[in-house]
Formats: structure tokens, C-alpha cells, sequence
């Protein structure tokens, strides 16, 4: 399992993959939200409230999933951070 992560303005982002997935993790002020996408990296995104939560929405573009993970932690899109190998989540 390789894994990055990166912290901007009080938001943690950890990239990791796992046998099954590629997950992007957020963390805020106690709140969570993960992207994941099937390990081949063709799938769609589904988003979760943690890398275990059951799945809220699945979506085909990675700006949608940032949109919903972004709500989940009450920030805007644009203020997460994105660590290097996750940027081409995403169909």
C-alpha cells in the first residue's frame, strides 16, 4: 500500500490504495469524507462518509465527488487539498 498525504489550511488529504481501491480521505475539524475508485482506476467514484462508510452517491467525474466530499466537510471544492496521485480519479 503506498500512501501520500497533505495538509492545507486545516484540511488533512491522504491518498492510499489497498488491493481493491483507490481511496482519497478528508479530514476537518472531526469531519470525514472519502472518494474511492475501483483499483483499475476506470470506475466511478463513489463517495462515503468515511473509507469503511457505506457508499452516498456514485459519480463519473472526480470535480462532482470533490463537490459532494467538500459539502460533507463544510468547505469549499477548492479548498481541498489533492495529493499528487490522486488527481486523475475519475472517468
Amino acid at each position: 500500500m503506498s500512501e501520500t498525504t497533505v495538509t492545507d489550511d486545516g484540511i488533512e488529504a491522504r491518498y492510499y490504495t489497498t488491493d481493491a481501491e483507490r481511496v482519497l480521505t478528508f479530514s476537518r475539524e472531526g469531519k470525514t469524507a472519502a472518494i474511492a475508485q475501483n483499483i483499475e482506476g476506470y470506475a466511478m467514484l463513489k463517495v462515503r462518509p468515511t473509507p469503511d462508510g457505506d457508499e452516498l452517491e456514485r459519480y463519473y467525474g472526480f470535480d462532482m465527488a470533490l463537490d459532494h466530499a467538500a459539502e460533507l466537510l463544510g468547505v469549499s471544492p477548492h479548498a481541498l487539498p489533492i495529493p499528487e496521485p490522486a488527481t486523475d480519479m475519475g472517468m
